[in-house]
């Protein structure tokens, strides 16, 4: 029983050990520092992360080597995983207590080390934003002891709490948090956090404080971007991959909840492409990372100090956070806020088709295999889908040349593509294989004569 729980504390220790080695990899100076010991490398990434001063240095320098100390015990503890005439370690009480001690240290630590790094490399990135003069609207603050909230209403972030604003003829009303995604001042953050507002002051993580030159936002995805003028460059966050998450991976909020300028919190991915009713063009991730007004529009990050998404909306029962959170996935952030930092709207793109997954239960309807495609319910007239010669009942299965997986992925899929251009769509009708064209139109006008 003892030597089971000693591989099981044996498995858990590597697994972590090994996510921090990944973690310090990617930051080591070159492929041939990067075969050196772990010990070094440790040391070197710490030190180009940021310019401490020498008693933060060697704080971080000595908790490092106790992780690493930590790890050598535990690959001790693995080599000598059974004495010479073949028994378990385990028979011998004390040795078996301070290798589970040992095994048990290594693994908390090195998962503490990556939250460190991954913090200190997203948080210069993370500002906070304060809005003026939106009248009470979207966006503007709450006060939970005025408004119940229904049981099964996924309320969007709103301020609940006001910190000293900056000093201002307006009235304050709003408060969040935005992440900078560009050197010469592209900030992304909430719609509901600037919609209505006359004037949006941004707070650098210094202090300094700027007021926004442009601020553009997007209703149906809640995705705003605002732009700011400063004599430096800011320090852009590193952007990463949201298509490539996984329930399970391990991420970190950043934001400020309640007051609290750059707070970070720890959770995971719980789920992927949620709807919520309140944002229409939603497709978000869950996350049990603690996030509360005041977070919206902050980081979502992964290990690596990645911005992944971009959190947004809470369920909740108290009108705080309860367990479960959203976050708009980067990838669909980041386009948005270039479509309104280019164009000053979001232009997407459409065929003119209603489309429905299909689950077991519609699939059982028209006879079809479940989650085979997505079905084609419907045709708007004279639409670039009815001229490319789709028809009600076909199923797609392929678009711009990838599998269809579900219907979110090909909305997503279609509106990111140029108004006007033509793609090859597939699909399966009555059992047999079509190759199609379709000629892509705008949301506001898919027959393609706008």
């Amino acid at each position: 029983m003892l030597f089971s729980r000693i591989f099981i504390a044996l498995v858990f220790s590597g697994l972590t050990t090994m996510l921090v080695t990944a973690c310090l990899a990617d930051d080591a100076e070159s492929k041939e520092a990067a075969s050196q010991s772990q010990q070094p490398e440790a040391k070197r990434l710490d030190s180009a992360v940021s310019q401490d001063t020498p008693s933060e240095q060697a704080s971080e320098q000595a908790s490092e080597q106790a992780s690493e100390q930590a790890s050598e015990q535990v690959a001790e503890t693995e080599n000598a995983a059974s004495s010479a005439d073949g028994k378990p370690i385990g028979t011998d009480p004390e040795v078996a207590s301070s290798e589970v001690l040992a095994a048990l240290q290594a693994g908390p630590r090195a998962l503490s080390l990556a939250f460190r790094m991954a913090a200190k490399r997203a948080t210069p990135s993370v500002v906070v934003l304060y809005a003026y003069g939106q009248n009470g609207g979207p966006g503007g603050p709450s006060d939970p002891d005025e408004t119940e909230t229904p049981e099964d209403e996924l309320p969007l972030l709103e301020r609940a709490e006001i910190p000293t604003p900056p000093p201002a003829e307006e009235k304050l009303t709003g408060l969040g948090s935005g992440v900078i995604v560009s050197e010469d001042g592209l900030i992304i953050t909430n719609n509901h956090v600037i919609t209505g507002a006359t004037r949006v002051v941004v707070q650098l993580p210094d202090e300094t404080r700027v007021d926004a030159d442009v601020v553009r936002g997007d209703p149906d995805s809640d995705v705003a971007m605002v732009r700011v003028k400063f004599s430096e460059k800011l320090d852009p966050i590193t952007v990463g991959d949201s298509d490539k998450l996984e329930i399970g991976d391990w991420v970190l909020a950043i934001g400020s909840p309640f007051k609290l300028e750059a707070t970070v919190s720890a959770g995971i991915i719980s789920g992927k492409n949620r709807r919520l009713d309140r944002i229409r063009r939603s497709s978000m991730l869950q996350t049990d990372a603690a996030i509360n007004p005041g977070n919206s529009g902050g980081a979502l990050i992964d290990l690596d100090g990645k911005v992944v998404g971009i959190s947004t909306a809470i369920a909740t029962r108290s009108g705080f956070y309860q367990g479960v959170g959203f976050a708009i996935p980067i990838n669909q952030a980041r386009w948005i806020a270039d479509e309104l930092d280019r164009h000053g709207k979001v232009r997407r793109a459409a065929i003119g088709t209603t489309l429905v997954e299909l689950k077991p239960r519609i699939a059982k309807q028209f006879n079809l295999e479940p989650y085979s495609g997505i079905l084609v319910y419907q045709i708007i007239k004279g639409s670039v889908a009815e001229q490319a010669g789709i028809q009600p009942q076909d199923v797609i299965v392929e678009f711009a040349g990838e599998q269809v997986r579900d219907s979110i992925g090909l909305q997503k899929a279609i509106e990111r593509k140029p108004i006007g251009s033509k793609q090859p769509i597939v699909v399966r009708r009555q059992g047999k294989r079509v190759e199609l064209t379709v000629e892509l139109a705008t949301v506001d006008d898919p027959t393609g004569q706008d």
